[in-house]
């Protein structure tokens, strides 16, 4: 085994395998992740075939989607590449050692190459599989599928990351040294737009209404061409796609999945090769920061002071506030999707077709605060890093310190949720109990996940990390997620009761029986109790990990 790889290979062997033998969390943790990927693979298994048995014009959806898909994913999987690999690359502590080694700029590249697709791949890996084997299924594709499948995912992966770490080698050479980290913002920036004019150019509104075409047969057509050919998540997906309907292999996009990767690989070794001492000297330079440091008001508050310290620290790392572009891209996008709905052409009446898909939306903003949790939330402990030490000699106990973290993330999760639920809502027109109990429900499920992000990541917490992109393939970030996720789930199905009952009174305009209103409130407070009852046991059980830790 090559010496730059004993790190992380020792890391990943300590985390899972202690001892060298699976332990009982590496078990339990293997077993919930794999009952998920089953649930998982079960609901797109239904989807797809919803659409699958519905006439030759469900078929050509589903491949639509499957399509649009595959470009979302490589657009986020290359802006994850660029934001890691500003740190990875160029503000990695290890370097000063890698250069007093010295380590070949060659060799260098092909760690970091290998850690930075690992790291922001693994998610994407794990859970396309399921989404994506289900189209097999449902497609009844041949014994070839499988195999092409774990190429397609493996291979756009590898040239996401291949091209954000080209990207950036290139772009920090340019840019002042102290704006090296700034130069994530310019690329949030860049990301929303291509990721917006990507979205734009799939004309998903127009595939959901066939009377924009001349006729039939041309809105077939436009159905079935690629909207980005020259990218390589079309090659993936018109890889596939050919091979669900025809049983045939395009050996021209296989061989393209299969060499781009390797062009890529190379290009930006011989990339940093001729840049990277460049870069790197400039990240050493000063930041050129001045300030006059003034005494505290004496009327200031432990709240206060906790509060404008992890802005400041927020504030102060472009890497963590240069993804706000990112999430408004998305707020935008995803809020898009309700707008262009053809709910008046839909085989079922409007108001219960906009309550159904209101009612899911739940889920979706819930997993969607997950993810941003995993993000932001669960490593802000551990990024305390040595400043650590002095929150444990500040006049404040570590119940407060916890509290007061949770009031910081919490507001501004509880107003993305809001945003989120109540416009989404409004551009379905959704009225009466169901805009209460979307706005209720997704409440609750971002307390309870804000409350695990804190308790997970106190009880997993690495004060060492250099920057928290580090700690997303963590064992505590996969349990989180997965924890998280679930949580989300059984809310969603135990608020189905009140829920239908509720919004079917309403629609019927009859008053709800008193049975109903009783098991309805039943059920709410249920929910409130077990959510207050995981938050508190995750944030107890990190509450003192910490206090041994210290």
């Amino acid at each position: 085994m090559h010496p730059l790889f004993q790190p992380l290979c020792h890391s990943l062997r300590n985390r899972f395998l202690p001892g060298g033998r699976p332990s009982l969390r590496t078990l339990g943790l293997a077993l919930f992740g794999l009952a998920l990927t089953v649930g998982l693979y079960l609901v797109s298994l239904k989807v797809v075939g919803y659409f699958h048995r519905q006439s030759e014009l469900g078929v050509f959806l589903s491949l639509r989607i499957f399509q649009m898909a595959w470009v979302i994913i490589f657009a986020m999987l290359i802006f994850s590449a660029m934001v890691s690999g500003v740190s990875t690359v160029f503000l990695s502590r290890d370097n000063e050692i890698f250069q007093a080694g010295p380590v070949p700029a060659g060799e260098l590249y092909l760690m970091r190459y290998l850690t930075t697709w690992l790291y922001t791949s693994w998610m994407m890996v794990v859970f396309s599989l399921p989404v994506f084997g289900a189209f097999g299924a449902v497609f009844q594709a041949g014994p070839l599928f499988p195999p092409l499948l774990l190429l397609a995912v493996l291979a756009t992966a590898a040239i996401a990351s291949g091209i954000g770490l080209s990207t950036i080698i290139v772009l920090v050479t340019l840019f002042p040294a102290k704006r090296t980290k700034d130069i994530v913002v310019y690329l949030s920036l860049l990301f929303s737009i291509l990721l917006f004019l990507a979205f734009r150019l799939l004309r998903p509104e127009e595939l959901a209404d066939p009377d924009k075409f001349p006729d039939f047969m041309e809105y077939l057509s436009a159905l079935q061409t690629p909207a980005t050919p020259l990218l390589p998540p079309s090659w993936a997906a018109n890889l596939l796609t050919a091979y669900l309907r025809e049983q045939q292999v395009d050996w021209l996009l296989a061989a393209l999945l299969l060499l781009t990767p390797l062009v890529l690989f190379f290009l930006g070794q011989w990339l940093m090769q001729r840049f990277f001492f460049a870069g790197f000297s400039k990240a050493q330079e000063s930041f050129g920061g001045h300030r006059n440091f003034a005494p505290p008001p004496a009327n200031a508050s432990a709240l206060g002071w906790m509060l404008r310290k992890e802005l400041k620290t927020f504030g102060r790392d472009s890497a963590e506030w240069s993804q706000l572009f990112l999430i408004g891209a998305l707020v935008v996008m995803y809020l898009y999707n309700f707008k262009v709905l053809p709910l008046d052409r839909a085989p079922m009446a409007t108001e219960h077709l906009g309550n159904l898909i209101a009612y899911a939306n739940i889920g979706l903003t819930g997993f969607l605060i997950a993810s941003l949790s995993a993000r932001f939330v669960y490593p802000s402990i551990g990024a305390e890093g040595e400043g650590f030490g002095l929150i444990r000699c500040a006049p404040i106990s570590l119940r407060r310190y916890l509290a007061y973290k949770y009031c910081f993330y919490l507001i501004p999760f509880s107003l993305l949720a809001l945003v989120l639920l109540i416009a989404s809502n409004h551009l379905l027109g959704i009225k009466g109990p169901m805009l209460w109990i979307s706005v209720l429900t997704g409440l609750i499920i971002t307390a309870g996940v804000v409350a695990m992000a804190l308790g997970f990541g106190a009880w997993h917490a690495d004060f060492t990390i250099e920057n928290r992109a580090a700690v997303q393939g963590s064992f505590g970030t996969i349990l989180f997620l997965f924890s998280a996720l679930a949580l989300t789930l059984v809310i969603i199905g135990l608020a189905g009761f009140p829920a239908y009952r509720c919004t079917r009174s309403w629609l019927g305009r009859t008053p709800l029986s008193a049975l109903d209103l009783a098991l309805s409130l039943a059920m709410l407070l249920a929910i409130i109790a077990g959510t207050a009852a995981i938050s508190a046991w995750c944030l107890r059980r990190g509450l003192r990990k910490l206090a041994q830790s210290a």
